[in-house]
């Protein structure tokens, strides 16, 4: 059923529309189950400004190939889809206007049968277009949010939105930092909530078939009570779902021994901007035949398709794990001995680093309670093999840590102590996070370097942060040269978040001089692009911009999102440039004497509710 919901906002900022039409569907929330799969949403309501929710659009599209296509999206010529596009109006460089946004959205629930796929609920807009954690987010929100079943049904939402020149946005956990499912140009955000299943299970093959709304934690935690032997080794944030893992090529803790998603990911099924449906390739573990597709859409962010299912790769679990800490003197004697370690070929299962600041915030933050930790810079260890072998690696790091001044090392006891010891590193961000206050952020950011200079970049990275008087931390994955930056600023003080923003473009440069990369895990999104173009050059944008033209005309698929949208790279993005609602300043929630609005789809302003005050 269709539900009219309101935005509280200040309504001395929106005069009333003249000659304008409010959005035919209203606010629709998706129905209850739907409540109940989708990501926590804000309810922050005050922070939405209705001045400026919608705007006119200016937009998508790139040079035409002047041709008419003809795309079928389905196997069975029953159930084909056909849609023909005139590519030659992608000449025009625009996104879908107004009408042309609600009829997409109308067209949507028609075709699907449900009002329930789709929702322009506030709180799931917020949702879906604003990160807590993320170090950007666009003002813009998404128009809506979409909640598919099937691949054919995303297939159904991409044609439409493709007819009409509307983005779309992927969305499965939500837990990327930097801005990589925002909605800078309004759209549809594709929340693949009810597609979180295991779609076949081939122990002997040591595969598995996955949608992608199913998170790494829950597939590990079946494969478990399924007594399989067999794990899923790409180790995220808690939150992250296999299509977000799949689209920003993440990693983990795990990544020094089992590498990245892109060395588990056998192949996909995607959904093209214009609705078609491609696999990528069939299930062997090696294939020579053509094009490394998988290749191309890992690491994409949802720019070149959309995941709808994934075959990956399991691992046998070990026979023997053993975890241990060991503290330094120094950052940069801990770096060292990472650094020996990797160099000594020797393979441990984990190999994680923490400063003395992140050792003090987890022990405010309390999630390994009521064990309190040595505040001094950290490594992290994880041995796993056969008995023999991991005590062999044992003795072998111990005498490389004791070289560079490492303090005794500590083991778990037991399969309880491991995770205790283990989560005081998994936790890390949260726990940082937690100490927020006020209008303050968690800046969070990551680099990678060859092993040789690891204890240079992060020494020198780590003076500059603590130049600034702020509370920051060094963390990461050093085992492949990859660490992370979290900086805690106060969001309010621009001042303040020039000097961040200064010193993590610093330890990019850092990084990029030392033939490194702007990221190692979090990808590219909307809050490094810069950065990307400083690490490898025009050249390679163009080539980047020209597979992404060649697969998306109209450049619709999670726009502004590694590369600028063509027509508006150069171009200052205003509130006309697009259809979308628009957040608030957070000073916004301070202010009193509100009452409410409706957020209608035209042109800038908002209807007064009717609603009795």
């Amino acid at each position: 059923m269709s539900l009219r919901h309101y935005a509280r906002i200040l309504a001395n900022r929106c005069p009333r529309a003249s000659g304008s039409r409010a959005f035919a569907t209203s606010f629709r929330r998706a129905g209850s189950e739907s409540q109940h799969h989708r990501a926590n949403a804000s309810t922050k309501s005050s922070q939405w400004s209705g001045r400026a929710v919608w705007a006119i659009a200016a937009g998508a599209g790139a040079v035409g190939c002047g041709a008419t296509a003809t795309i079928l999206s389905k196997d069975d010529a029953k159930d084909r889809i056909e849609s023909t596009v005139n590519l030659d109006l992608a000449s025009e460089h625009r996104y879908g206007s107004t009408e042309e946004m609600e009829q997409a959205i109308q067209e949507i629930i028609q075709q699907l049968g449900d009002e329930d796929f789709i929702s322009t609920d506030p709180e799931d807009l917020y949702a879906h277009g604003y990160s807590s954690w993320s170090t950007v987010n666009p003002d813009n929100l998404p128009v809506a949010v979409a909640y598919p079943r099937s691949t054919k049904d995303v297939s159904t939402i991409a044609r439409i939105c493709h007819k009409y020149r509307v983005p779309i946005i992927p969305y499965s956990g939500g837990s990327s930092l930097e801005g990589n499912f925002s909605a800078p140009y309004g759209g549809v955000s594709i929340d693949f909530a009810y597609m979180d299943q295991i779609i076949q299970f081939n122990k002997e093959d040591m595969d598995i078939v996955v949608q992608p709304s199913l998170g790494w934690q829950d597939l590990n935690e079946k494969l478990s009570k399924m007594e399989s032997g067999l794990f899923f080794p790409i180790d995220p944030g808690p939150s992250a779902k296999i299509g977000g893992m799949i689209g920003t090529n993440c990693s983990g803790t795990n990544a020094v021994k089992y590498g990245t998603m892109k060395d588990w990911v056998i192949n996909l099924t995607i959904v093209l901007a214009d609705g078609r449906v491609i696999k990528t390739r069939r299930r062997p573990r090696k294939s020579s035949a053509g094009y490394n597709l998988n290749s191309l859409f890992v690491g994409s962010e949802g720019t070149l398709g959309i995941v709808t299912e994934a075959t990956l790769k399991l691992a046998v679990i070990p026979a023997e794990y053993s975890v241990a800490v060991v503290p330094f003197p120094t950052i940069r004697d801990a770096a060292s001995a990472a650094a020996g370690v990797m160099q000594a070929g020797i393979p441990v299962a984990a190999m994680e680093i923490m400063d003395e600041v992140q050792m003090r915030v987890v022990n405010l933050g309390g999630a390994t309670a009521p064990r309190v930790w040595e505040e001094r810079p950290t490594l992290f260890f994880k041995f796993a093999g056969t008995k023999n072998s991991v005590q062999d690696n044992i003795d072998q790091v111990l005498a490389i840590t004791k070289t560079n001044n490492g303090g005794v090392f500590e083991f778990a006891k037991d399969a309880q102590e491991q995770k205790l010891l283990w989560s005081a590193r998994k936790e890390s961000l949260w726990s940082m996070l937690a100490l927020r206050k006020g209008d303050e952020d968690v800046w969070s950011t990551d680099v990678a370097v060859p092993f040789s200079r690891l204890a240079d970049i992060i020494e020198i990275s780590k003076k500059e942060m603590d130049d600034l008087g702020l509370f920051a931390s060094i963390l990461g994955h050093i085992g492949d040269g990859n660490f992370h930056e979290s900086i805690m600023y106060d969001r309010s003080n621009k001042e303040e978040r020039e000097k961040v923003e200064q010193c993590v473009k610093n330890m990019v440069k850092r990084a990029l001089a030392m033939d490194g990369t702007c990221t190692g895990e979090h990808a590219v999104g909307w809050g490094k692009k810069e950065s990307l173009l400083w690490e490898v050059g025009p050249e390679t944008i163009g080539v980047m911009q020209a597979i992404k033209q060649s697969l998306d005309p109209l450049w619709i698929m999670n726009p502004g999102k590694i590369i600028d949208v063509p027509w508006l790279e150069e171009k200052e993005l205003k509130r006309e440039d697009v259809v979308a609602p628009v957040r608030a300043p957070p000073s916004l929630n301070k202010v009193k004497g509100t009452q409410e609005w409706t957020l209608g789809l035209q042109g800038g302003t908002a209807l007064q509710s009717t609603k009795p005050q």
